[in-house]
């Protein structure tokens, strides 16, 4: 069968360009944002790659047409797709129908820690030997590669809460048949398509109703955005976590997060298990990340110990403070992070990993909800962590991001220029300098340009 896949380079639809090819299927796609590392995948893939939209791509006519979320009316793909009714289907249930239905699904959700979680589950039930499936909406180091098909009984699915198709305005996640769902957190977000918090947690309720009475549902203990969702109604097993109570804990033995205990306990207190996880990751966002992934891996029989041998030695993910440069005193982090809290967490992380030594924060605010300025007043308060911050404007923001810049709680500056953000970068500062550029597109080559100004 011929697929083609209308907004292939987003995280979603690429990966499911890579399981569409490994079904066997040819696979073919477009795109207008075509930048790596989702692109030099599908190359590498054999996946053929069309820049824009001319519906002339759709002759002659493949057998389905696997539409994007980021596709609407207008788009001349879509245009010609409905007058000359081609087969069409949304990349959430295409991956339901053909890809889940027969597996065991492990699905994580949550604002924050949806890749970095998935990947962590995907390493820990690989090093048990279960040959997971998988589909993350980024690439983990540990695989190379963001999606893959097994012959296993086990498939890892980043349950992504964004819409499915302009056709279908349900979150991706209902799509999935859950057995396994973690939820991590839950944040206002997604201002395009969401009017407030109430209008998200409606979505994961839906979820929550997806999953079999056979099934669980893991949580944290302390998040009452989460809560409320659960307490509208939870016909599977319940797993809670947290620091103090739940039936998961953790204990810090480092306080930067680089070692901690994962404890299991009965509903008496009384322990049943216990793990210790030694890693190069920081913070406490990737200590509750790496619990929810023991958790979901224990439900399908992996032992609390072997998981955090694992975890233990998870590399990490692309795009995830993944370390693009390091040398003459400077360390270059390319970070996805395109949310307050997310931002406020991973400097935090950092900043305790590396105690007083100068942290330098680069970020694009360029997420659907930031270029809508729903954020303005979270973003000020999330760069406290840092000791410099330099904000850039896109084309795309329509509100003044110089605003952040006056009321940040770090010292900070604003720019619409990249060629300005790079001087500013690489002005000379104190040694063991750490730069964090923080965006969740291509931020216009920006990282190229800054490492290799710093090589030369």
């Amino acid at each position: 069968m011929h697929i083609h896949i209308l907004g292939i380079c987003g995280t979603f639809m690429g990966s499911l360009a890579l399981l569409a090819k490994q079904a066997g299927h040819q696979v073919s796609g477009s795109d207008t944002n075509v930048y790596p590392p989702m692109s030099t995948q599908l190359e590498e893939s054999g996946i053929q790659l069309i820049e824009g939209f001319d519906p002339q791509q759709l002759c002659p006519s493949p057998d389905l047409v696997v539409v994007g979320n980021a596709m609407s009316r207008g788009n001349p793909c879509v245009e010609y797709m409905l007058d000359n009714r081609l087969a069409y289907i949304s990349g959430p249930q295409w991956l339901g129908e053909n890809i889940l239905r027969d597996k065991h699904v492990l699905a994580v959700s949550g604002t924050h820690g949806k890749t970095t979680t998935s990947s962590m589950l995907s390493k820990i039930l690989d090093f048990a030997g279960l040959q997971p499936g998988f589909l993350i909406g980024g690439i983990p180091q540990d695989f190379g590669i963001s999606a893959r098909l097994s012959d296993g009984d086990y498939f890892v699915v980043e349950a992504d809460e964004y819409d499915s198709a302009f056709f279908d305005k349900r979150s991706k996640f209902v799509h999935y048949f859950a057995n396994t769902l973690i939820i991590n957190n839950l944040e206002f977000d997604h201002a395009d398509i969401f009017d407030d918090l109430a209008a998200i947690q409606r979505q994961f309720h839906h979820l929550v109703r997806t999953v079999p009475s056979a099934g669980t549902v893991i949580s944290p203990s302390f998040d009452t955005n989460v809560s409320e969702v659960i307490d509208q109604g939870c016909w599977s097993s319940q797993e809670s976590f947290g620091e103090h109570d739940g039936d998961w804990r953790y204990a810090l033995i480092s306080d930067d997060g680089s070692q901690f205990d994962v404890i299991q306990s009965d509903q008496a207190g009384h322990e049943l298990s216990r793990g210790t996880v030694k890693w190069t990751h920081s913070g406490l966002h990737n200590v509750m990340n790496g619990l929810s992934a023991v958790i979901a891996a224990h439900q399908v029989g992996v032992k609390v110990e072997q998981a955090c041998v694992a975890l233990s030695e998870f590399v990490g993910v692309k795009r995830r403070m993944e370390v693009i440069y390091r040398g003459s005193g400077v360390t270059v982090y390319d970070d996805f992070a395109h949310h307050p809290t997310a931002i406020k967490t991973t400097l935090e992380g950092l900043r305790a990993k590396v105690g007083s030594e100068p942290i330098i924060a680069i970020i694009e605010p360029r997420s659907a909800t930031m270029r809508m300025g729903a954020h303005q007043a979270a973003l000020c308060a999330s760069v406290g962590s840092a000791d410099q911050v330099y904000w850039y404007q896109n084309a795309g923001i329509d509100w003044d991001v110089g605003a952040l810049a006056k009321a940040s709680l770090a010292p900070a500056q604003s720019t619409d220029s990249i060629a300005t953000l790079l001087e500013l970068a690489l002005k000379p500062v104190a040694p063991n300098r750490h730069i964090v550029v923080m965006s969740n597109g291509g931020f216009e080559g920006f990282h190229a340009k800054l490492t290799a100004a710093l090589s030369s």
